[in-house]
């Protein structure tokens, strides 16, 4: 983890099977590098489940916990394709932001 991210976000779904491809290649084109452009988001990293759900999750290294209910990062994920034609097909979604907690020494 970068040293100047405290702070998580998690968004995880899943997606109807026949929207998969275009959720893919939407999310790695489009969706996760206009989210790194803002300001706070430090780094972006895609998941799939081995056991369990939901399938998919990208992890987000943020610099503050409120940055992914700002008004800039909110206006990131309406960019794009995403919202009209992968957000109507996801499903079983959740978000949260998590702090790290430092090892003790």
């Amino acid at each position: 983890m970068a040293d100047k991210a405290k702070f998580i976000y998690i968004a995880a779904m899943d997606v109807d099977a026949d929207k998969e491809d275009a959720f893919n290649e939407i999310y790695d084109t489009e969706h996760i590098p206009t989210i790194l452009k803002v300001p706070g988001v430090v780094s972006a990293t895609r998941y799939e489940v081995v056991d369990g759900q939901p399938k998919y999750m990208a992890v987000y290294e943020v610099e503050t916990p409120e940055l992914p209910d700002s008004d800039i990062f909110r206006a990131a994920t309406n960019e794009g394709r995403w919202p009209d034609e992968i957000r109507p097909y996801t499903r079983n979604r959740y978000h949260a932001v998590y702090k790290v907690i430092e090892p003790s020494s």
